[in-house]
């Protein structure tokens, strides 16, 4: 028995239809739609490993692997390209900036992180299979959702500013170049408007001589990727794998998100029992790569949007994709290319990207209209956001344990919104989303 069936004549998707996760077109169609996904996931998938120093090549050979896992796991039902996850620039960052006197440049200290949030992930979608999605709705609400996503984005604003004040020419060029192909392009292109603007400001630093090709004239064009393992070993360590854990809480929401928004695409709701497997795969494929140097995964917005305009959601086009991707990741020379961005066009870039992974968080409050005239939801994004762009910090003294702002402004997050409305809740009649108090400010009343 065939993997796929041939949806109609092999070459079209008929008006109105679409091509479903266990169909396919012919292959040349099938080919060419793969090296689509493999191109729309180029800006965001390099960009990660760009900004955190670890090995493009091991980045890209873990999500092409990744991606196979994930078919696998979800016995082909599931179509889902996994790239390098955004949530994990700022803990990644912050590894090995304080690891950085290492061997590894705190590689290892950093990849410790991943694992044990690819680990955790794992976990959770075995709890998610056997007992359902609902539990993580009421865990994690859309005002909690929207906060977490939101204060990671928010948190990296520093870091952009370093690489934009190392070239601010550059960088704005870069910016702006990016903001008008996001504006001007619509659909596929629109889609990359962030890899587009990322080329355009490579072309306009090398008019400046801001290029260094070194690297990429002593690179083999064919071999193997360079590998980096966990390091464990330290109190510090283990104090950055705390910085980790709320990157599950972002992983699980853009899992969840992936999985429901196909099967509404595909008008299939019998989708939505794979969201578990969805979260052991992507846990899966986030350990393994912690385990041998590449970023952690996630499935891909840049993909859905690909599906979406093309109509066709054959898992056939990702197992493509998945190939394209690890034959990629073969070639040092195409990683020291990746590599040669210069300072100003990721301090450009980044500007804005990190911006909008803020954005996102809030769309997320909008989307689900969030209310806003209650304190509680008021406290758990002010506090939370306050303390992720300040840069707070606990520091232990004379162990090296120390917790960063994504953490302290995570963990304030869940405790403000659930302690506050177990609070309400005595407060009223015990309702399930109780109003007990008025806005803060001059619109509200007394609120005793």
């Amino acid at each position: 028995m065939a993997l796929w069936k041939i949806h109609g004549d092999g070459r079209t998707v008929e008006p109105g239809a679409v091509v479903r996760p266990d169909e396919r077109l012919n292959w040349p169609a099938t080919i060419a739609i793969g090296v689509q996904h493999v191109v729309a996931m180029f800006g965001a998938t390099f960009l990660v490993p760009i900004l955190t120093g670890f090995p493009v090549p091991t980045t890209l050979l873990f999500s092409g692997v990744g991606t196979l896992l994930f078919l696998l796991i979800t016995r082909n039902k599931l179509p889902s390209y996994l790239g390098s996850s955004f949530a994990f620039i700022a803990p990644v960052t912050a590894a090995t900036a304080a690891h950085a006197t290492g061997a590894d440049k705190g590689i290892g200290a950093a990849l410790a992180g991943i694992v044990s949030v690819g680990v955790l992930l794992a976990v959770i979608g075995v709890v998610v299979h056997v007992a359902g999605v609902k539990w993580v709705d009421r865990f994690l609400p859309p005002v909690l959702a929207g906060t977490i996503v939101a204060l990671i984005g928010f948190n990296l604003a520093g870091a952009a500013y370093g690489n934009f004040a190392k070239a601010p020419i550059t960088a704005t060029f870069t910016l702006a170049i990016t903001i008008v192909f996001a504006v001007l392009f619509r659909g596929f292109l629109g889609r990359i408007s962030i890899f587009l603007g990322v080329i355009a400001g490579y072309v306009f630093a090398g008019f400046r001589g801001e290029l260094d090709f070194a690297a990429v004239d002593k690179a083999a064009w064919v071999g193997l990727p360079t590998f980096h393992f966990p390091d464990f070993g330290t109190p510090s360590v283990w104090s950055g794998i705390a910085m980790f854990l709320p990157v599950v809480l972002v992983l699980i929401a853009e899992n969840v998100g992936h999985v429901r928004g196909v099967a509404t695409m595909v008008e299939d709701p019998e989708i939505n029992a794979q969201t578990g497997k969805a979260l052991i795969a992507d846990g899966v494929s986030t350990t393994i790569a912690g385990f041998f140097g590449g970023s952690g995964t996630t499935t891909y917005g840049e993909n859905i949007g690909v599906m979406a305009s093309t109509r066709v959601y054959s898992t056939a086009a990702y197992w493509v994709a998945g190939v394209a991707a690890i034959l990629l990741s073969l070639s040092p020379k195409f990683g020291a290319i990746i590599n040669s961005v210069p300072a100003g066009v990721l301090g450009g870039i980044t500007t804005g990207l990190y911006g909008l992974i803020g954005v996102i968080g809030i769309k997320i409050w909008v989307d689900n209209r969030v209310d806003f005239s209650r304190p509680v939801n008021q406290y758990t994004a002010a506090v939370a956001l306050v303390i992720a762009v300040g840069g707070f910090s606990i520091a232990i003294k004379d162990t090296g344990f120390v917790l960063g702002g994504i953490v302290i402004a995570t963990v304030a997050a869940i405790v403000i919104y659930h302690g506050g409305n177990a609070i309400a809740r005595l407060r009223s009649t015990g309702a399930d989303d109780p109003h007990p108090l008025e806005a803060v400010g001059p619109m509200g009343g007394d609120p005793a």
